[in-house]
């Protein structure tokens, strides 16, 4: 089985380090997704394992052989990453233009599938990708990202700009082109509870390290939200994770990680509930207001 394997990845900015020494292994035939709060590093982190940029300390292995500067590697891998008209790098051409010039750098393009894609989002392709709206730069990405067939393919933001029934339609055919290859995504998205049920592992970074890599049903199988009144869920919570207090009047709220063998007491008089992923996003990354 393939393993994208980073070690030890530190990155420095002129005194500023933002990534601080990130372990990780992406397995083949898995959807993952990377989450966490803007500037933690999730978009540096994915352009140093896809070799686009390189990392300050530390090595990215593909199947045991070094990423940086090795075409042989690099030819299984794919960053598509949000598009921004302002920096005008290499946007100057028309969406034909930057598709061609995908199909290029990519060896296993896969040209039918493109041309496909391009038709189901109604891609007008002769327009200047400076003149496209935000979500037409989005679908341009996706398209490269699945047309690409790289074994690993990560994605920075795919849905931004994307409205309700195509973002739908993005996770259709990701799950499709997934079930048909057994391809592993990296999906980084700020829309977290619409990604949660294709997501097979999830990834959270703080602050430059990873904080948190787990299966995502198993995650929030152990994750629930006790609330009652302040001294119940003291009582119904004690020795146990909590996080993200939340307290209005009486009432207190907090999410419990529970560990194996562990359950929140219900002799006392508190409601405990299933939670989404984006709550337990917010309980491990939101402010902390535990007092």
């Amino acid at each position: 089985m393939a393993e994208l394997i980073c070690r030890n990845i530190k990155k420095r900015y002129k005194d500023k380090e933002v990534l601080h020494g990130i372990d990780l292994t992406l397995e083949e035939g898995k959807i993952y997704g990377l989450i966490g709060r803007n500037g933690v590093g999730k978009t540096t982190l994915l352009s140093i394992l896809a070799a686009h940029n390189p990392a300050t300390e530390g090595e990215i292995t593909l199947n045991g052989e070094q990423v940086w500067e090795n075409q042989n590697a690099l030819d299984h891998i794919c960053f598509s990453r949000e598009l921004n008209p302002l920096s005008n790098n290499g946007m100057s051409g028309t969406v034909k233009e930057y598709l061609m010039a995908a199909s290029v750098y990519f060896p296993h393009w896969d040209k039918d599938y493109a041309d496909r894609l391009v038709k189901e989002f109604d891609l007008d392709i002769k327009k200047k990708l400076i003149k496209v709206s935000k979500g037409m730069l989005s679908m341009v990405t996706i398209i490269i990202a699945l047309a690409s067939k790289a074994k690993f393919t990560m994605m920075d933001e795919p849905v931004a700009g994307l409205d309700v029934f195509m973002r739908e339609k993005f996770y259709q055919l990701l799950l499709e082109e997934y079930t048909q290859t057994g391809r592993t995504f990296v999906v980084s998205t700020h829309i977290i509870d619409e990604a949660s049920s294709v997501l097979e592992e999830v990834i959270v970074m703080k602050e430059g390290n990873i904080i948190l890599k787990e299966n995502t049903e198993e995650l929030l199988g152990r994750c629930v939200h006790v609330s009652g009144k302040i001294e119940d869920v003291d009582r119904a919570t004690e020795g146990l994770t909590a996080r993200h207090t939340e307290i209005v009047g009486r009432s207190k709220g907090v999410t419990v990680f529970l560990k194996e063998g562990e359950q929140v007491n219900t002799s006392y008089d508190v409601s405990v509930q299933p939670v989404t992923l984006q709550k337990v996003f917010v309980a491990l990354c939101g402010e902390e207001n535990d007092g």
